[in-house]
């Protein structure tokens, strides 16, 4: 059996769900056909931009994030840190936040998180780019009792400082979470590192064949998989 058969019950007690967006609440294809043209586009600004945030994933904790990877940025496109800040504003965070809005989720996920509030759940969402960019995310924000940006929090995935600043806003120990994640890397090796559990998202032709990771604890291809095993069959309240 693959392990996204595993029963809650196994887990141990989980009090709060929290989700990546990116990649996990949606298929990250569609993002990528409409941002397409705006990559293109700016193709060597994004080259050096995945440039700067690998390396800031790789450095000690910032008290200020926005700053360190402007000035990087500034540096590797030759350009005042004036410069950089409009230019990440204009492409990135502005740039990019309408081709958001006509993407649609996957399917089951924002039911199970409306369930999953209703069956006494805490909700939280953390993402390595400001959630804000994706406006009300389906209606899913308002029912959370957390979102977070890792940015604020001065670290990238996988470092372990956002999942525990989660976890401090959520005021529960680490333990008590379950965390959904699309990358195995960041959000599975992160969430791990911080002591919760992680649920791990694949795409369905490696669920199918069984691929399947050593250190998530559950791992699934669709919705209503999670579903059964934080639920199962139990009615959520009305």
């Amino acid at each position: 059996m693959y392990n996204y058969f595993v029963h809650i019950d196994k887990l141990g007690e989980i009090k709060a769900v929290a989700f990546d967006i990116d990649g996990t609440l949606y298929r990250t294809w569609k993002l990528n056909i409409r941002i397409l043209f705006h990559f293109l586009r700016y193709n060597q600004f994004f080259l050096k931009y995945g440039i700067v945030r690998a390396k800031i994933r790789k450095i000690p904790l910032k008290d200020d994030f926005k700053t360190t990877q402007t000035q990087m940025m500034a540096e590797r496109l030759h350009c005042s840190p004036a410069e950089a800040e409009l230019l990440l504003t204009r492409i990135v965070y502005a740039g990019l936040s309408s081709y958001f809005y006509k993407i649609k989720p996957y399917k089951g996920a924002v039911e199970l998180i409306k369930d999953l509030k209703k069956a006494g759940f805490k909700i939280a969402l953390l993402s390595d780019f400001p959630p804000e960019q994706k406006g009300d995310i389906w209606g899913v924000k308002e029912l959370c009792d957390v979102v977070l940006g890792t940015e604020e929090t001065g670290a990238l995935k996988p470092s372990a400082e956002p999942f525990k600043k989660m976890a401090e806003l959520l005021n529960l120990p680490a333990e008590e979470i379950l965390y959904v994640g699309n990358s195995h890397k960041y959000d599975v090796v992160g969430s791990k590192n911080a002591g919760m559990k992680a649920a791990w998202l694949v795409q369905p032709e490696k669920g199918i064949i069984g691929i399947k990771s050593k250190i998530a604890d559950i791992t699934f291809w669709k919705y209503s998989q999670l579903r059964q095993i934080l639920l199962g069959n139990k009615e959520t309240k009305k």
